[in-house]
């Protein structure tokens, strides 16, 4: 019998909405934008760090100097690359060990979006290197060295302009080539590549590089390349597989992209819970006799609860499920830039998975609770006489 009053409440909510279409409407469009907002940060987070974690090898170790942290911030001497071709563990290839002396450093580039400035990342690095990343080169062709040219990350080339193959760049007093555009289908795909002794050269920086990528024979061979630097005074360096290094910083901008996001959608929930209060109340106002009605011929406080309540989580779950869909529509695989662990710009696209659909209609259900829950109690604790009363 209860479960029966209770479904019979619930139905006559439900079918009054129509009377308070506006209302009821204007909650579902509040509560939508709360969860696309929180979807686009969650999103923004997600495909970031998948960029990001899914770039590099287990097999490949980079080496930076002791405390650095990261490429931009390292500097590593050409004595010092000398000695690391040495270690013990590395894959070789007609003799020579496969390690790659880099440099890194920053450039201007314009966004295709904003026409602002940003930071960009310029990798010098010799045929090792690019033999360590095996690219595909999609148009034009490889740079050549001791020529001033460069080949360009498809995804660089998507979000900023002037570097399709033909163009020329001015960096510093410099005036650079694109020949090529390249692919490795992660965190690469946002630089810049082009010759390290032209790189060295033009940016003032001797013979010294920044990082230095090894090739292992297997993952487990990194802890022989640490040993061997442990016990060489000359090597203070760091040591930190590729893939690692990568999912280190994904974790630190995702994360303050959430730090950034959960604040925003919740100051946004309280909005969208004062909408959602504003509409059960009327709601119960608007049938508080007929509450009291049904409440006279023998249905509990209780049902009229459930009934109430449930029209609001209904309202939250239409707002939650549109919310995700406005979400699944402009923000899924939509690509964008942002800076990175190195200070540049990296370039990923957003990524909505199920679980961040659940968690933005999590968030819809608990407003839709919270918002119903107090409107509930005052429609079950209606005087049944309000029945026989005047409107």
């Amino acid at each position: 019998m209860m479960l029966k009053q209770i479904f019979m409440m619930i139905w006559i909510g439900l079918l009054s909405l129509p009377q308070r279409l506006w209302l009821s409407l204007a909650t579902v469009i509040t509560i939508a934008v709360v969860v696309a907002v929180l979807l686009a940060f969650l999103s923004m987070s997600q495909g970031f760090r998948q960029t990001l974690g899914s770039s590099g090898s287990e097999d490949v170790a980079i080496i930076l100097r002791g405390g650095s942290g990261a490429e931009l911030n390292s500097v590593l001497s050409r004595e010092q690359l000398a000695l690391i071709e040495t270690a013990p563990g590395l894959l070789k290839r007609d003799g020579a060990s496969l390690v790659s002396g880099e440099l890194y450093v920053v450039v201007d580039g314009i966004k295709k979006s904003s026409g602002t400035k940003a930071n960009l990342p310029l990798r010098g690095l010799g045929p090792l290197g690019v033999a360590i990343r095996a690219p595909a080169i999609t148009a034009g062709r490889m740079f050549i060295p001791g020529r001033n040219e460069l080949i360009v990350g498809e995804a660089l080339l998507r979000e900023f302009n002037g570097f399709e193959p033909g163009s020329m760049l001015r960096f510093g007093a410099t005036q650079w080539t694109v020949v090529g555009v390249f692919s490795t289908g992660g965190v690469f795909d946002s630089e810049i590549w082009s010759d390290l002794g032209g790189v060295q050269n033009q940016f003032n920086r001797g013979s010294s590089v920044q990082s230095v990528r090894a090739k292992l024979i297997n993952p487990q061979a990194i802890e022989s390349l640490r040993s061997f630097a442990d016990q060489d005074p000359r090597l203070t360096v760091d040591i930190i597989s590729e893939r690692r290094y990568y999912a280190e910083q994904s974790e630190r901008t995702s994360d303050l992209i959430l730090v950034l996001g959960w604040p925003l959608s919740i100051a946004m929930s309280l909005g969208a819970l004062a909408g959602a209060l504003n509409t059960i109340y009327l709601s119960v106002s608007a049938r508080s006799r007929d509450i009291a009605t049904v409440r006279a011929i023998g249905f509990s406080g209780f049902s009229a609860f459930c009934g109430t309540l449930a029209e609001s989580l209904f309202l939250s779950a239409v707002g939650g499920l549109l919310g995700a869909l406005v979400a699944l529509v402009f923000f899924d695989g939509l690509s964008a830039s942002t800076l990175g662990g190195n200070f540049t710009q990296v370039v990923f696209n957003f990524s909505l998975s199920s679980d961040l659909f659940i968690q933005g209609l999590w968030l819809a259900l608990l407003i839709g609770l919270i918002g119903g829950f107090f409107p509930a109690i005052r429609a079950a604790r209606l005087p049944v006489a309000q029945a026989f009363g005047s409107r």
